[in-house]
């Protein structure tokens, strides 16, 4: 019998050319979406999969919310050591310090002892030995469980190892950094190279042993630098030990550090705080509102969105074919009372339209995965990943098969039943009409398709409109035009290199620092607090930014003076001298004239001499507090070009460097690419969403399409008679097109609460100041949007049927 099922199915494919081939279609492009988000989540779930004991291992974070001092991972630098000696429920306790404050952190130029060129390499972070050993990291070369004990150590990747020293086993051998000869690094040990995705993807591990900010700042509990991890001993409740936790640091340091730190109700704010111990394998996906300093970050409410948008455009191209299964019910009717009147039995015919809905799916399937593959390179390049289709993974065809089986019992089991139902007696005498014309529920699923379409619209729209509000959004200094120069740690003579740039006519200034109001690799940012002077034990402290900058650094970076004056190298007295923002002069409550007033930073006097406008990157956050001080921070040379005349600027920037550091690589960027690069993300995902917004709206405008041509086909007849009693044109295009318009209509009307709750919700990751609003123009917008793309995708059959010739419409029947 399966047999004759395939035999009918194909003979019904051949039939129903235009039908067969928009239901294969449809099939077939959503299964290519939904297998490019399947690889695409995945590939994201995968991320810390390669940590041991899992269950057992997390990240120390702190949550003072209650104190209005925030969720964040930086713990003081004695926390580790703490924990591991402290506290017998944790087996073992680790830091990493991945802040680019520290030196040698993010990015270096390197090279062994025997070689004269620098090559740049990023990915540098500070770590102690016991945080590789909870991360599990097995020794290729080296002793496991003592690489970093030292000073001056590192352990690298294989990759590393594999570059510079080629089949040879590198412990032992120095890495020169940053042309700092005086202070090598010992290689120590050699790690595996990542089996899969991790959060902390650093390919240099340098050893904490004897490295301070300061001296004493490793056992100081009032700085918050390093991320803390730990392992806790099988067994060990977590909730529990969870609660012990936040009462016995808050009691035996974090209360008395604040008194220490001058903190005004230092024993109140002291008894919030709490500590959340953070699973490792939530650290990639689950970190959303902590305060992080790990540049490798995902998103598990994307993860849901795309998620859920594959099951969207699947169940759109499941209802395209019950809505043309169950339209063209009738010509498969006296089929169906023929059969049962020779003696078919209703599961038989079950069979058999399931039958026909496999072929449709297996169709379907390898059609889409051929879409897959051909649409794969592109997928990559939109999202940034190296995914692949798994052809050779044990539970790939399996899996293709449960997905050929569900997507043809989904599709095909409604039509089935519905089909197998009719009385023979009924058919045969012609009572069965053909095909209802105002089916309940194929309007319903048309609702649905079009409330799902027009939401992604929606949500296209205002992600595009907030996008493009941020990327030209004035932001307090000059992005343009600025051009920044990496990797100068290296150069011993900074000032002659920076007025030898000054010499190049497109050079307008020039400044040396590595403070910068974009993030750019070697950039730095850190957190500090101040008082007005003499108000520390009164007065809460205000943390902000502490920023090393010269005297040119305002100018190069075109930021607007309010009040007072820039630095001058010819006032000795500016080194102890500050220029502060306006977001510092209110927080610190300094009045009108903030010029002249005197602050404490840490214990030392300085004087605010002028003051510039707010100015801020991160539309996510608040306006920080800044506070610029007189000084040489080298790590980056930012050059202010003139933009009429930027010409062979490259060129002679090239030649400047090669005089100062012959053997190494001119890296350089551009601020303005730095700040796109920072929603580079948010871009990112506006692009995927863009794409897979298209492709539900052609699949579900291919179902429109071939309802609107079988409902021409349906009241071909009624035209004609409407013709031939002086119907005009106009008159039955509104008569064709009327139901689809009201169908579009509602969807409208349903869409449009949904995606602005949806939409509000996720403008709330940008600052109120720093958001374009939900405006109800949007909806009415793409509600036009949608109508017209309603229209013109059944307008062409409506067209059709209109302009048939009238003799020719009534001898269809």
């Amino acid at each position: 019998m399966y047999r004759n099922y395939l035999l009918v199915a194909l003979r019904q494919f051949r039939r129903q050319k235009m039908y067969t081939a928009i239901k294969i279609g449809g099939f077939a492009l959503s299964i290519a979406a939904c297998v490019l988000i399947a690889l695409y989540i995945r590939n994201e779930l995968a991320i810390d999969r390669h940590i041991p004991d899992p269950g057992r291992t997390y990240r120390y974070v702190v949550n003072w919310q209650k104190a209005d001092m925030g969720i964040y991972t930086s713990t003081p630098g004695p926390l580790g050591v703490t924990l591991g000696a402290d506290y017998p429920q944790i087996e073992k306790a680790g830091r990493l310090m991945p802040n680019e404050l520290f030196a040698k952190v993010g990015a270096n130029q390197v090279r062994t002892a025997a070689q004269a060129q620098n090559t740049y390499e990023d990915k540098f972070v500070y770590a102690d030995q016991p945080f590789l050993d909870i991360m599990g990291f097995p020794m290729l070369y080296g002793t496991a469980g003592h690489a970093l004990d030292a000073p001056n150590t590192i352990v690298i990747r294989k990759r590393i190892a594999d570059k510079y020293f080629p089949g040879q086993n590198p412990v032992g051998q120095v890495m020169i950094l940053n042309n700092d000869k005086e202070h090598p690094y010992t290689i120590t040990g050699v790690i595996p190279d990542y089996a899969g995705k991790s959060s902390i993807e650093y390919d240099w591990f340098l050893t904490l042993k004897g490295v301070e900010l300061w001296k004493g700042e490793q056992s100081y509990w009032g700085a918050n630098n390093y991320i803390t991890y730990f392992k806790l001993k099988a067994g060990v409740d977590p909730v529990a030990f969870e609660k012990e936790l936040s009462a016995s640091l808050s009691k035996r340091f974090f209360t008395p550090s604040l008194k220490d730190y001058g903190v005004k109700d230092a024993d109140k704010k002291g008894a919030l705080y709490n500590v959340f111990m953070q699973p490792i394998r939530d650290v990639y996906l689950r970190s959303y509102g902590i305060g992080d300093e790990l540049p490798f970050h995902g998103d598990i409410r994307l993860i849901w969105m795309f998620g859920g948008i594959a099951c969207f455009i699947l169940l759109i191209a499941c209802i395209n074919f019950i809505n043309l299964a169950t339209a063209k019910s009738a010509n498969r009717a006296k089929e169906v009372g023929l059969r049962k009147v020779v003696g078919s039995q209703r599961g038989s015919l079950v069979r058999q339209f399931l039958t026909e809905s496999m072929v449709y799916s297996f169709l379907s399937v390898v059609l889409g995965l051929l879409l897959a593959w051909m649409l794969l390179p592109f997928f990559n390049q939109l999202t940034g990943r190296a995914l692949s289709l798994p052809w050779g993974v044990w539970w790939f065809v399996p899996t293709l098969l449960a997905a050929i089986l569900v997507v043809g019992v989904v599709s095909g089991l409604y039509p089935a039943f519905y089909l197998s139902r009719f009385q023979p007696a009924k058919v045969l005498k012609g009572s069965i009409a053909r095909g209802s014309r105002n089916s309940a529920l194929r309007s319903t699923l048309v609702v649905f398709q079009f409330t799902t379409s027009i939401i992604l619209i929606i949500g296209t729209f205002i992600v595009y409109r907030q996008m493009h509000f941020i990327l030209n959004r004035k932001v307090g200094f000059d992005k343009d035009q600025v051009m920044v120069l990496q990797g100068t740690a290296a150069i011993k003579d900074i000032k002659s290199f920076k007025n030898d740039l000054l010499q190049i006519p497109q050079a307008k200034n020039v400044s040396v620092s590595d403070y910068l109001p974009v993030y750019i690799s070697g950039g730095k940012t850190n957190g500090n607090s101040f008082y007005i002077w003499g108000r520390s034990k009164l007065d809460a402290p205000i943390f902000g930014q502490y920023w090393i900058v010269d005297e040119d650094y305002l100018a190069t970076m075109g930021m607007t003076l309010l009040d007072g004056r820039n630095f001058s190298r010819a006032l000795a007295g500016d080194t102890a001298a500050v220029v502060i923002n306006d977001a510092m002069v209110k927080k610190l409550g300094l009045g009108a004239h903030p010029v002249g007033s005197l602050i404490d930073h840490y214990g030392t006097q300085v004087r605010v001499i002028g003051v510039i406008r707010d100015f801020n990157s991160d539309f996510k956050d608040d306006v920080n507090p800044v506070c610029l001080q007189l000084g040489i921070s080298p790590g980056l040379v930012s050059v202010k070009l003139n933009a009429a005349s930027a010409g062979d600027l490259i060129p002679r920037v090239t030649d400047v460097w090669k005089k100062y550091v012959p053997n190494q690589t001119l890296r350089y960027t551009f601020m303005d690419e730095g700040f796109r690069e920072m929603y580079a993300d948010v871009r990112r995902d506006s692009s995927i969403l863009t794409c897979f917004t298209v492709l539900a709206i052609i699949i579900a405008c291919l179902g429109l399409f071939a309802l609107s041509s079988f409902m021409a086909e349906q009241r071909t007849k009624e035209i004609g008679i409407r013709k031939v009693l002086g119907a005009s044109l106009p008159h039955l295009l509104v008569l064709m097109s009327r139901n689809f318009v009201f169908l579009i209509v509602l969807s409208v009307l349903i869409a449009s609460p949904i995606a602005w709750w949806a939409m509000n919700h996720w403008l709330q990751d940008f600052k109120a100041d720093y958001r374009q609003p939900v405006q109800l123009w949007v909806f009415f917008a793409v509600g036009v949007v949608a109508l017209f793309i309603a229209l013109v995708t059944t307008g062409y059959q409506s067209l059709r049927a209109a302009l048939e010739n009238p003799i020719k419409s009534l001898k269809t029947e």
